[in-house]
């Protein structure tokens, strides 16, 4: 019998996808725990992007991305459907950022949304 593999439903760019791999292993992440991508409520526009280490909850769908394992709320999926999360290393900005084609409007500071 053949496994479904599930494709994430967002993209992560080779620098963000090293950067969480360095922080799992700097911080000791324990090998049950992914990566945990998805919304929640509040930030200057409404909605504010979660990032995070934890464990698979029942509520959860996991995808599988070199490596790291990816877990997001199933009713998260319509919020993000198609982000891109990058790392930015620069002299400006070092960070995780969000491109995320659902987002009807953004904040200045790129980490909230509405839709």
């Amino acid at each position: 019998m053949a496994t479904e593999i599930k494709t994430a439903p967002i993209t992560i760019t080779e620098r963000a996808l090293a950067e969480v791999k360095n922080i799992m292993s700097e911080k000791n992440v324990p090998a049950e725990y992914g990566l945990r991508i998805g919304v929640q409520g509040g930030g200057c526009s409404g909605m504010s992007y979660l990032l995070g280490f934890d464990k698979p909850k029942d509520a959860d769908e996991t995808f599988q991305l070199e490596g790291v394992t990816l877990i997001m709320d199933k009713k998260h999926g319509m919020y993000v459907m198609g982000m891109e999360v990058d790392f930015q290393d620069g002299l400006n900005a070092r960070g995780f950022t969000f491109s995320n084609p659902q987002a009807k409007s953004t904040c200045g500071c790129g980490s909230s949304f509405s839709a």
